[in-house]
């Protein structure tokens, strides 16, 4: 089923001045989709979203809302709502009264503002903290309400600024359920400003990864993991060892390539025309150690281990340079391998992604 358009970004370009935070971006969102926009600091993510709020005017191109121009519109004119990473709550108003403040301005008439904020209260499993004012909550219950806050009017879209960042990590991990569920119950199109990569490869339908002012690539979270279209999403994303290559063919969507290691490998790639230099993206886990080792085999030896509960990652020096390998620890007491031990390594062809220089 064809899901219509929700937000169109159109050759989008935003100056300060002399400095470039935004240059010729354009992409697409659907209705009732969680889509992200996920960067480092100062990539430009936070001005987008302020942008599709109403508070930042683009120098060029158009914004629009469900096949309206908007990007000329002040906020209150826009169907859409923000979350903020401070949460901007009213601390003198009871969370009833914080719920029901956006829905007054609006005109609804009181039975009907009541019932909606019941509703809000329920839906975010917050109705015994009512009559509460925000400094009587915890960090994860000040989130729980401003979501409310924002959803009560119903906007066609919501937009959510790093909303997660002030909570700490057991937290974060709880609320990013409480987000997607959120998200599936009202059908609203979600648009989330994260730089943790984690939080967006859990939560989003999709992916916009920014990087100096410009679109990397655009993606599931599994196709910006699985097959990063350059360098710069190779490396945000997750963690990956960088290979030196050279590309002797290229048929369609594979090339053939000689590694580093000294064998050769034909494996997927993307952006590249014909033979030259080229880097290889070959991440940790998709690195097997003695018993698991298959495929091309090398061998080295173990310079650095860090235990991580649920895996190891080691650090391993071979005669084309360093490898990080992370082993999952899946049966307790897993044997582990000391520093100074030579270990055999392999790889499948196809775990690597070979990438244009």
């Amino acid at each position: 089923m064809t899901r219509g358009k929700a937000v169109e970004v159109f050759n989008v370009t935003k100056r300060f001045g002399d400095y470039l935070a935004l240059d010729q971006v354009s992409f697409t969102i659907h209705e009732n989709e969680f889509f992200t926009l996920l960067g480092p600091s100062g990539c430009g993510k936070t001005t987008l979203l302020r942008m599709i709020a109403g508070f930042e005017t683009p120098s060029e191109g158009a914004i629009s809302l469900f096949g309206t121009e908007i990007a000329t519109l002040p906020p209150h004119k826009r169907h859409v709502n923000t979350v903020f990473q401070s949460y901007a709550l009213f601390p003198h108003m009871t969370l009833e009264q914080n719920i029901a403040f956006g829905l007054e301005n609006l005109g609804w008439d009181k039975a009907r503002r009541q019932a909606r904020v019941a509703e809000m209260l329920e839906m975010v499993h917050m109705t015994p903290f009512a009559r509460r004012r925000p400094a009587q909550l915890s960090g994860g219950q000040r989130q729980r309400i401003a979501l409310a806050r924002a959803l009560a009017p119903e906007p066609k879209v919501l937009l959510l600024d790093e909303p997660l960042s002030a909570l700490d990590l057991k937290l974060r991990q709880a609320m990013r359920d409480e987000l997607r569920e959120l998200q599936r119950m009202t059908g609203i199109t979600f648009i989330f400003v994260t730089h943790d990569q984690d939080e967006a490869l859990d939560m989003s339908d999709r992916i916009c990864v920014l990087g100096k002012g410009q679109i990397q690539q655009i993606g599931t979270p599994s196709e910006i993991y699985e097959e990063p279209e350059n360098r710069f999403v190779a490396d945000f994303i997750g963690e990956t060892n960088f290979l030196e290559a050279e590309v002797i063919a290229v048929e369609g969507a594979t090339a053939r390539v000689r590694t580093a290691f000294g064998f050769e490998i034909t494996t997927f790639q993307k952006g590249l025309t014909g033979p030259g230099r080229a880097t290889l993206s070959l991440r940790p886990e998709k690195i097997g150690m003695e018993d698991q080792a298959a495929g091309n085999l090398l061998t080295g030896t173990v310079s650095a281990k860090n235990y991580m509960g649920g895996y190891t990652h080691y650090t391993v020096d071979t005669p084309a340079g360093v490898l990080r390998v992370s082993r999952r620890n899946a049966v307790s007491q897993a044997q582990s391998y000391e520093i100074g031990r030579e270990v055999r390594l392999g790889f499948r062809d196809d775990s690597a992604r070979v990438l244009a220089q």
